[in-house]
């Protein structure tokens, strides 16, 4: 089956349709926002469905056979439901009647310089300005890598990586991505070891991913709300949920009774929050030009985490405490006890915290940074977009190019693109 996720993307790659530019959107309403809403909500209600059927098939003991055909009934139609609106959004962009050409009332200005006005530099001018040049543009390549732009701008892919700000951030998710990961990867173990019922332990591990969902969707409405209202910090957010997470690990190092229950929600919804507060922070600070390479050098952090917390301390530990209890090498060792895990979760619970104080360290750095407009860059950006949007819309744009070489002085080179052909009052411009 591994070859089928990507036959489903190859096969549904026609059906990718390219969004229109926000200045041709606003022409005309959208229901681009309304169809999102439409996905998330059809989303939410399909994990509800998951996990009130995970509860019932917990509490109900025998569960009738009609039972299951109807819920998956219920289930293959909540499933295929976002089909229905992929459809009907694509219905009503074909039969929307395409929008007028807006009229265009902009003036772009172009600057034509006379070549004839510049007077050819000597021989000796032109190869010092070569070498001084040379001089300057050599070590410029490496200069830049340690003095990156300001927050918001577009680094480039080293000024990023070699960053204090992604340093701290990749530290910050090693420590919080690693340590949610090796408790979600052990949650089977960890409910044998601790002596739950098998079918307890079926069902809160199935149940992770629906909270893993809800993590995703909460973290990332709830530290869009506080940035916008109050202008918190999104870092602040990830210490937030870093320490939320600690909880949940402390809960399965000390055994508590029946807390493996609540760990397993904590812990599979602190792991789906970090990733949208990640990614959000890197796009937010470092930019969008090379989003996409500095995506994955993100997720690199939860493979890193994974080892160094999952293989080298739980696994080691685990192993470990299996051999002192009679087990023998070669086999499959099988750990039983609060201590197979209380070691390795001490340690996760303290690496957490320094996670979360890394992360609390990013927040204090960048809290001027969100404290202003954060978004106003992307409006400039719609702005030049729709202007030149507009500009675009004339078929035949004229230049007007004015020459110095013709008896006008005070200007080197002048031209304009207007709508309308003008003619010039001293004759050295031509239409």
């Amino acid at each position: 089956m591994a070859w089928l996720p990507a036959a489903i993307s190859l096969l549904f790659i026609p059906t990718i349709r390219i969004m229109p530019r926000p200045s041709a959107a606003a022409a005309r309403p959208s229901g681009e926002r309304k169809a999102f809403f439409l996905f998330l909500y059809a989303s939410i209600v399909l994990a509800v469905y998951l996990l009130v059927m995970n509860v019932v098939e917990l509490e109900v003991t025998h569960f009738p056979k009609p039972a299951y055909y109807v819920t998956a009934t219920v289930l293959l139609l909540l499933i295929f439901f976002p089909i229905v609106i992929v459809v009907k959004q694509e219905l009503k962009t074909y039969l929307q009647p395409p929008a007028p050409a807006a009229a265009s009332s902009s003036i772009v200005a172009i600057t034509v310089e006379d070549e004839k006005t510049h007077e050819a530099p000597a021989p000796d001018d032109h190869q010092a300005a070569a070498a001084d040049s040379g001089n300057n543009n050599s070590p410029s390549c490496f200069q830049d890598v340690f003095r990156p732009p300001a927050r918001g701008q577009d680094y480039t892919i080293l000024q990023a990586l070699f960053s204090v700000d992604m340093l701290v951030l990749f530290m910050a998710t090693i420590c919080g991505v690693g340590g949610t990961l090796t408790a979600v990867d052990n949650m089977g173990q960890i409910g044998q070891s601790l002596g739950y019922p098998q079918r307890s332990i079926t069902t809160f591990v199935s149940l992770v991913s629906i909270w893993n969902y809800a993590g995703r969707v909460v973290s990332g409405f709830a530290s869009e709300y506080v940035l916008a209202r109050y202008q918190v910090p999104r870092p602040l957010a990830l210490t937030v949920v870093l320490l939320l997470a600690c909880v949940g690990h402390a809960l399965i190092a000390f055994g508590v009774s029946h807390g493996l229950y609540a760990a397993s929600v904590i812990l599979g919804f602190c792991f789906g929050a970090q990733w949208p507060l990640l990614f959000a922070i890197i796009s937010e600070v470092f930019g969008l030009k090379y989003y996409s390479t500095l995506y994955n050098f993100g997720a690199v952090a939860s493979p890193v985490g994974s080892y160094i917390l999952n293989v080298r301390i739980a696994g080691r530990m685990y192993d470990r405490e299996a051999l002192r209890q009679g087990g023998r090498r070669g086999r499959d060792l099988t750990c039983v006890g609060v201590r197979c895990f209380r070691e390795s979760f001490l340690i996760i619970t303290g690496v957490t915290l320094l996670g979360a104080l890394v992360s609390l360290v990013l927040a204090w750095r960048t809290r001027e940074f969100y404290r202003g407009d954060l978004y106003g860059r992307f409006r400039e950006v719609g702005m030049v977009g729709r202007a030149a949007a507009a500009g675009g819309e004339d078929k035949k744009v004229d230049e007007v190019v004015t020459s110095s070489g013709g008896g006008v002085s005070d200007t080197d080179a002048k031209a304009t693109s207007t709508s309308s052909s003008r003619e010039s009052s001293n004759g050295n411009s031509k239409v």
